[in-house]
């Protein structure tokens, strides 16, 4: 069995509220059809149709306070729930309390141990590294738990070569905000299509979207709409690519932030677990999935790796 986990920061399940949810007003028709014509709001969710399941899962995991990213992210990478533990919600880098658990605690880490192979498809840029090593940036929970596993994030030659992609999907903010001019481009359909390929090349795939959280701080609209749009085309030529027979696609978030644009804020929405693939493989997996505690222990039954 292969999976690939999308990861959507700051993606909340809102009301049907058009002058604040961007999800209402985007249009999304690949998606749609997919969920029996209903958008990704609250009340689209539980749903089960031919190829996608959709649940909504607590953040909030019964800590006071705003859930955050740190925190989040960390609990989706270790099925611990770490609030809490550490009585408090954390972000948006892990402070040394957070970091604890992401050091062989993580999918990452298991999946290597068990011998089989993991990767972060991302795609991160020169700059980005020589931040790191002049200790001028942090690692975000995700880049630590694959560095802490042994396992290399990719780099602008891995981009250029076709071994990865960039953060938003189709490569054009390298060339609007870093003017590389030569980078490689696609089109929405074209780099869902291009997804497939490279996480086929993996047990556990790993894909990180952060631009999401920040339209939601931004409280974007026109943003939000385009991203989320983008993003229908994204999905359309995935799953045109992808084997459902005894793969699995999953796709959440950490915690609320951009299906509320009337607040800067996160948000205590509850967030989507949209599952793709074979339908008795997606009631197997989610069978046991109530919060975002239950989505590691679920990805470690499905590759074998506890």
């Amino acid at each position: 069995m292969k999976i690939l986990f999308l990861f959507l920061d700051g993606i909340g399940l809102g009301e049907n509220e058009s002058e604040k949810n961007p999800f209402i007003r985007a249009q999304m028709p690949y998606l749609q059809s997919l969920l029996g014509g209903q958008s990704l709001i609250l009340s689209s969710a539980p749903f089960e149709g031919d190829r996608a399941s959709l649940l909504a899962l607590d953040p909030n995991l019964g800590v006071k306070g705003l859930p955050q990213s740190a925190t989040g992210q960390s609990v989706l990478l270790t099925g611990i729930n770490i609030p809490a533990e550490l009585g408090y919600h954390y972000g948006p880098k892990p402070n040394p309390e957070v970091a604890v658990y992401l050091d062989g605690k993580t999918i990452f880490a298991k999946t290597v141990r068990a011998g089989k192979k993991a990767a972060l498809l991302n795609a991160y840029p020169a700059r980005y590294f020589d931040g790191i090593d002049s200790g001028k940036r942090l690692y975000s929970a995700i880049p630590l738990a694959l560095t802490n596993a042994g396992l290399p994030l990719f780099t602008q030659d891995d981009f250029y070569a076709g071994r990865a992609l960039s953060a938003d999907f189709t490569g054009q903010g390298w060339r609007e905000f870093m003017n590389l001019s030569d980078s490689p481009l696609f089109e929405p359909q074209e780099a869902g299509r291009k997804l497939a390929v490279l996480a086929g090349q993996f047990d556990l795939a790993f894909f990180e979207y952060w631009a999401s959280d920040y339209a939601g701080h931004k409280q974007d609209m026109e943003s939000a709409v385009r991203q989320l749009e983008r993003f229908d085309g994204v999905l359309k030529g995935l799953l045109e690519s992808w084997q459902d027979e005894n793969d699995l696609i999953l796709l959440t978030s950490d915690h609320g932030n951009m299906e509320d644009l009337s607040t800067r804020k996160h948000t205590a929405a509850h967030v989507p677990l949209l599952l793709f693939g074979d339908k008795k493989v997606r009631r197997e997996f989610q069978k046991d999935i109530h919060d975002l505690t239950g989505v590691a222990p679920a990805i470690t039954k499905a590759l074998e790796i506890n």
